[in-house]
């Protein structure tokens, strides 16, 4: 049996993730140089998937605009969620097009092919509801599982134990009375939970099986997680562009002058211009368009497309939106911080700082590490930036 239909959840704000997710949803944001929900797309792709539905919700028409109506030659269905009322309610937002066995991914964490075909692998051998499996320190953060040989015997949403190796990586292969369980599933705090439903079904002795996989799992709750993210794909070689000498992935299209230094592992995508005697790397991502300016330094940054880094400036440990520029000798130290988001403050976090879209650091200014630039924030020339700074505000010297 081959799952032809998959559903991908990409309807999620990703508010932990502001200011970059001010406009736009947590699905396009950049891993390494291209959006998460790319990555997504490939591996159903890769994994054989021939009818891909996407459940879009939060900014909608960035995710159509962005991917159009078909992906390497798959439609692509989408399905409104109007209100973002949980995992479960996004899937039935696309029950009416489901007539026969499915995949659910999770739309903003990279995934691969071959973890997609195992899952499809596991499902058509069992007949059962199946989730991959990784192991990972970073389950008690996420979704928690226990085993019992391929049987699922528990599934906690962030249990804050760590105790948990094992974590739900958010891949699922269902039958169709999969739909009619998560329609009677007792709605929490408002919201229709896929996890709640599969959990009710492991504790009605349904079986729902695990299938233990490997390769690259990654995904960003937080600014700072975009950076680990692009390390991951970069330390696997998971980049579009091709590779130029070991560790070092430049786009066709790029140019990049024969006085910069490329430090491995970088990539640089498509168009990207970088700038005589300028230092790119390790563990950097420069994204569509960009521009690095003669004698700057960019390491272990992402920078997402139409960044405009200027001559002698320094970035590091810095995440950027679309279109921000850092001007002429400006300075994005980088290190560890304390950083705010939201109420909370989440202490000793490597950032250099987020500068959302069309950010703009004049020549010579510097922002503190861990600072947060909202969407269209202008720090003038030779001014200081720290803490959250709001959108649309202005910092003076």
């Amino acid at each position: 049996m081959q799952l032809d239909s998959a559903v991908v959840l990409a309807a999620g704000e990703g508010t932990r993730l502001r200011p970059l997710t001010k406009y736009r949803p947590k699905p396009l944001l950049p891993a390494a140089n291209r959006p998460i929900l790319e990555y997504v797309l490939d591996a159903l792709v890769d994994a054989g998937v021939e009818d891909l539905h996407v459940v879009v919700g939060y900014r909608r028409d960035r995710v159509q605009d962005h991917v159009g109506a078909t992906y390497r030659g798959r439609s692509v269905t989408y399905h409104v969620q109007e209100k973002q009322l949980g995992t479960g309610h996004a899937v039935l937002q696309a029950r009416n097009a489901l007539d026969s066995d499915f995949l659910v991914v999770n739309g903003d964490e990279v995934v691969t092919g071959e973890m997609v075909e195992a899952v499809i692998d596991a499902h058509t051998r069992s007949d059962a509801a199946t989730l991959a499996v990784v192991e990972s320190d970073r389950a008690p953060e996420y979704g928690a599982v226990r085993l019992d040989g391929d049987r699922v015997v528990e599934l906690v949403e962030r249990p804050d134990d760590d105790s948990y190796r094992l974590l739900n990586a958010g891949i699922y292969a269902f039958g169709p009375s999969m739909l009619a369980d998560i329609e009677t599933t007792e709605r929490r705090a408002g919201e229709l939970r896929l996890t709640d439903t599969l959990a009710e079904r492991i504790r009605g002795e349904n079986a729902v099986r695990g299938v233990r996989i490997g390769g690259l799992w990654s995904t960003a709750t937080y600014p700072w997680d975009l950076l680990t993210v692009a390390r991951d794909l970069l330390a696997e070689g998971l980049v579009d562009e091709p590779e130029r000498r070991r560790g070092v992935y430049v786009d066709e299209t790029a140019s990049v002058h024969d006085d910069a230094v490329l430090r491995p592992p970088v990539v640089v995508g498509p168009d990207a211009v970088v700038g005589p005697g300028s230092v790119i790397g390790p563990d950097s991502a420069l994204g569509r368009h960009t521009t690095v300016g003669a004698g700057a330094v960019v390491e272990g940054s992402v920078l997402d497309i139409d960044t405009r880094i200027g001559p002698n400036a320094t970035v590091v440990d810095a995440v950027t939106g679309q279109g921000a520029v850092v001007g002429p000798g400006a300075t994005v130290p980088g290190g560890e911080a304390d950083v705010r988001v939201g109420s909370m403050i989440h202490e000793n976090r490597r950032l250099g700082c987020v500068a959302a879209d069309r950010a703009h650091v004049a020549g010579g200014a510097s922002v503190a590490p861990g600072t947060l630039l909202g969407t269209g924030v202008r720090v003038g020339v030779g001014a200081h930036a720290s803490g959250v700074v709001p959108e649309g505000t202005e910092v003076r010297r």
